[in-house]
C-alpha cells in the first residue's frame, strides 16, 4: 500500500515538474500560473517524501497543500478579475478576496503550528483542518464556474481545458475530504489516488498555458444570473454538507453504542432534506424572487428568455404543443400553479382551448365564456390584468366588472392578452402564483412582449392551416376545372349534332358519324362520373393505343367549322397512352385550332406521321395566330385565356403536361396573321405480337 502511495504521488510530482518546466520555457509566460505549478510539485513532492520518512507524517502534508489551493485560488482569481473588471488590480481590492485569503491563513496557522491544532480541536472536539479542506474544495468549485460562466463564448475555448482540470481536482477533494469530516479521520483509500488524478490533468493544463492570452477589450461590469444563481446554489450545499457532517460527528460521539446507527440515520435525512428544495416549485420561486430583489437592476434576462422561446416555438409541431406550450411559458415566467388559453374563433368568439391545473369554479368558467366586454376591454387596453393590484387599486378597473372574480379564495390572478398586428388573438388566465407578489412594470413589459411573440406563432400555426385547406380546395378546383373543359367540348360535339340535323337528318352516313360521336360522348361521360365519385384525378394505367385510329376517329366524329383535313397513310401507330385522355387533348386542340380558323377561307390539317423511334402528330391551321411573348407566357399557364367567359385556359396547360409525363415532347409555331401548328411526339411502343421472342 505504501509503495503505492509512493508511486502515485511520485507520478504527480514528476508530471508537475515537467509542466513547470514547460511553462517556463514557453514564450507566453502567465505568472500566477507559474507560481501555481511550482506550488504543486511542492505539494506533491512533500507527500512523496512524506511516504519514505517514518518522522514525517501525511497529515503534514496538508500545510503545503493549502498553499497549493491558495495558488490556484490566485491564478482563478486573477483571470476571473481580468474578465470582469478588465484588470487584475480589482483581485486586491474586493472583500470576497480577503474573506478567502483570511480563511486560507487561518487554516494554514492550524496547519503549520500544532500547538494552535491541538488547542482548537480540544475546543471542538473535531479536526478543524478536513473541515477547512471541505471549504477549499467547494471555494475551487465556485471559483472555477464563475470563471467559465464570465467567459464569453468566444473567449472560452482558452480556458476550456483549465476549468475541466481544476474542476476535477477539487471535485476529488471535496469527495475525499467530506468523507473523511465526516468519519473524522482521513480516507486512506481515496486520499492515495490523488497523485495519479493530479498527473492525469497535467496535459490539459500544459495546453491551457499556451492559450492564456485574454482580449483587453473592455467589458460591461455585469454578473451573470446564472453565474450567482448556481454559485449559491454550490456555495449553500457546501457549507450545509459541513454544518451536517459536524451534527452527524457529534451525534455519533454522544451515543457510544447507537452511534453509528443514529449518524447514518441523520446523514440519510440530512441529504433527503437537501434533495426537497431542489424539487419543490415554491422555493425555487421564493430563490427567483430574492435574488431579482437583492442582486439586480432587471429581473429578467431578456435575451435569454427570448431565445430560449425562440428555440422551443421552432421544435414545435402541432397546435395542440403551441397551445399547452403558451400556457407552460406564461406560467413558469410568474411562477403561476396554472392556467387555461381562451382562443378566438371564426366567428371571432373566445372559448378554453386548453388548460393546465385551472382551479376556476364552473361559475367562473362560464362567465368567461359568455363575457362580451373582457375581449373588447383587453384590445382597448392591450395591458395585462392583474387582480392583485385590483384589490389595493379597484379604481385603475373602473370601465370593466371584474366583480364576478372580486372574493377572497377566487385564484385568478392574471390575464394576459396575446396580440398579433394588434388585434387581440388570444387571452391567458393564470391562476395565484406560488409566492404571492406585486407586479411591477418589468413583469408588465415581459409578459407583453412574450405574449407578443406567443401571438405571432398562434398566427403563423393559423395561417399554416388556412394554407392547407386552401390548397385542398385548390386540388377541387382543379379537378372541377377539368372536368368542366372535358363537358364544354362534349357540348360543343352534340350541338354540332343538332345544328347539323335539320340539314343531313335524311343522309345516312350522317346519322352512322352522329351514333358514333355520342357513343364517343357517352363514354367521356362515364369517365368523368368515375372521376367524380373518386373526388380528384387519378391516374390511370397506359395501354397499347393505335394513335392512326385515334386520329382518324377525331377527324370523323369532331364536325365543326372549317372541317378538319386528315393527312396520313398510316394504318397502325403503336404509343403507349391512356387512349380516353389522348383522346380528349387532341380533340381540344382540334377544337382551338377551329375557333381561331372561324370565317371564309379558313381551314384546319391533322397529320400524322412516324419515324424510327416517335409517332408525331401536327395540328395546322391559317387562323389568328400567336405571338411568341404570349407562346413564352401566356399558352401554357392554366386558367389563363383570351376567350373570355368562353374559354377555361387549361387546354394547353393539360396537354403539354400529359404529353412530357409520358416521355412525349410539344412544340409550337405561330405567327400573327398566319396561323399556328402544334407538333407533338410520343414515343413508339411495339405491339406484343412483335416482341422478339427469347
Amino acid at each position: 500500500m505504501e509503495n503505492y502511495i509512493y508511486y502515485s504521488y511520485f507520478t504527480a510530482s514528476v508530471a508537475y515538474g515537467l509542466l513547470l518546466i514547460f511553462v517556463v520555457t514557453i514564450k507566453t509566460r502567465y505568472y500566477p500560473f507559474i507560481i501555481a505549478v511550482l506550488c504543486s510539485v511542492v505539494w506533491s513532492t512533500s507527500v512523496t517524501l512524506a511516504t519514505k520518512n517514518s518522522h514525517y507524517f501525511f497529515a503534514d502534508t496538508l500545510a503545503h497543500e493549502t498553499i497549493r489551493n491558495g495558488a490556484w485560488f490566485f491564478l482563478l482569481g486573477s483571470l476571473l478579475s481580468k474578465q470582469r473588471y478588465n484588470s487584475y488590480k480589482q483581485l486586491f481590492k474586493g472583500h470576497t478576496s480577503i474573506v478567502i485569503s483570511a480563511f486560507a491563513l487561518l487554516i494554514f496557522c492550524l496547519e503549520a503550528f500544532p500547538q494552535a491544532l491541538r488547542w482548537t480541536t480540544s475546543v471542538l472536539d473535531t479536526d478543524p483542518r478536513f473541515a477547512g479542506h471541505v471549504v477549499f474544495a467547494v471555494l475551487g468549485l465556485i471559483l472555477v464556474e464563475q470563471l467559465y460562466r464570465s467567459t464569453p463564448l468566444k473567449q472560452r475555448w482558452n480556458l476550456k481545458f483549465l476549468c475541466v482540470s481544476l474542476g476535477a481536482i477539487f471535485a476529488v477533494d471535496l469527495l475525499v475530504y467530506s468523507k473523511s469530516l465526516l468519519f473524522n479521520h482521513l480516507d486512506f483509500a481515496l486520499w492515495q489516488s490523488r497523485g495519479i488524478t493530479n498527473a492525469m490533468v497535467t496535459p490539459f493544463l500544459a495546453i491551457t498555458s499556451t492559450r492564456l492570452k485574454l482580449n483587453s477589450e473592455n467589458q460591461e461590469l455585469t454578473t451573470p444570473r446564472k453565474t450567482i444563481f448556481y454559485t449559491t446554489i454550490l456555495f449553500g450545499c457546501g457549507a450545509y454538507l459541513i454544518l451536517m457532517s459536524f451534527a452527524g460527528f457529534y451525534i455519533k460521539r454522544a451515543n457510544t453504542e447507537w452511534g453509528e446507527t443514529a449518524q447514518t440515520v441523520f446523514i440519510f435525512l440530512a441529504l433527503l432534506l437537501l434533495i426537497i428544495p431542489f424539487t419543490s416549485g415554491k422555493i425555487r420561486a421564493l430563490a427567483k424572487v430574492y435574488f431579482s430583489k437583492h442582486f439586480f437592476h432587471y429581473s429578467y434576462d431578456y435575451r435569454e428568455e427570448w431565445l430560449k422561446i425562440s428555440k422551443a416555438l421552432a421544435k414545435l409541431e402541432s397546435l395542440e404543443e403551441l397551445k399547452g406550450f403558451i400556457i407552460n411559458t406564461l406560467t413558469d415566467l410568474v411562477e403561476s400553479t396554472g392556467g387555461g388559453l381562451w382562443l378566438k374563433n371564426d366567428q371571432g368568439k373566445f372559448f378554453l382551448a386548453a388548460e393546465q391545473n385551472l382551479r376556476l369554479t364552473p361559475q367562473e368558467i362560464d362567465y368567461l365564456h359568455n363575457v362580451g366586454d373582457l375581449p373588447l376591454y383587453l384590445a382597448n387596453k392591450q395591458w395585462v390584468i392583474d387582480f392583485f393590484e385590483l384589490s389595493h387599486a379597484p379604481e385603475v378597473y373602473d370601465d370593466i366588472d371584474l366583480s364576478p372574480w372580486c372574493y377572497e379564495d377566487s385564484q385568478v390572478w392574471l390575464i394576459v392578452p396575446l396580440f398579433h398586428l394588434n388585434k387581440l388573438e388570444a387571452f391567458v388566465v393564470l391562476t395565484q402564483a406560488r409566492v404571492p407578489r406585486k407586479l411591477n412594470w418589468e413583469d408588465h413589459d415581459l409578459l407583453k412582449t412574450v405574449g407578443m411573440q406567443l401571438a405571432n406563432a398562434l398566427a403563423l400555426n393559423r395561417a399554416s392551416e388556412e394554407l392547407a385547406n386552401n390548397r385542398q380546395f385548390e386540388t377541387y378546383h382543379r379537378l372541377s376545372a377539368f372536368l368542366v373543359h372535358d363537358l364544354k367540348n362534349l357540348v360543343a360535339q352534340i350541338s354540332l349534332i343538332v345544328r347539323n340535323a335539320e340539314k343531313h337528318k335524311h343522309n345516312p352516313d350522317f346519322f352512322d358519324d352522329t351514333i358514333d360521336t355520342l357513343n364517343n360522348v357517352v363514354k367521356k361521360m362515364h369517365h368523368i362520373v368515375e372521376q367524380l365519385k373518386q373526388g380528384e384525378p387519378q391516374a390511370t394505367a397506359n395501354s397499347i393505343v393505335n394513335l392512326a385510329a385515334i386520329v382518324r376517329s377525331i377527324a370523323q366524329q369532331h364536325l365543326g367549322s372549317p372541317p378538319i383535313e386528315l393527312t396520313t397513310n398510316l394504318d397502325e401507330c403503336p404509343v403507349s397512352a391512356d387512349k380516353i385522355k389522348l383522346t380528349n387533348i387532341l380533340t381540344n386542340l382540334v377544337q382551338n385550332a377551329q375557333d381561331a380558323t372561324r370565317g371564309d377561307g379558313g381551314w384546319v390539317k391533322l397529320e400524322l406521321t412516324k419515324n424510327q423511334d416517335y409517332a408525331q402528330v401536327k395540328i395546322v391551321d391559317n387562323g389568328t395566330g400567336m405571338n411568341q411573348q404570349f407562346i413564352a407566357e401566356r399558352l401554357f399557364k392554366p386558367f389563363d385565356t383570351t376567350k373570355g367567359n368562353a374559354g377555361m385556359g387549361i387546354g394547353a396547360y393539360e396537354a403539354r403536361d400529359y404529353i412530357t409525363k409520358n416521355s412525349g415532347q410539344i412544340h409550337v409555331d405561330s405567327e400573327l396573321g398566319f396561323g399556328t401548328t402544334f407538333t407533338i411526339q410520343l414515343p413508339l411502343a411495339k405491339r406484343l405480337s412483335e416482341t422478339p421472342r427469347n
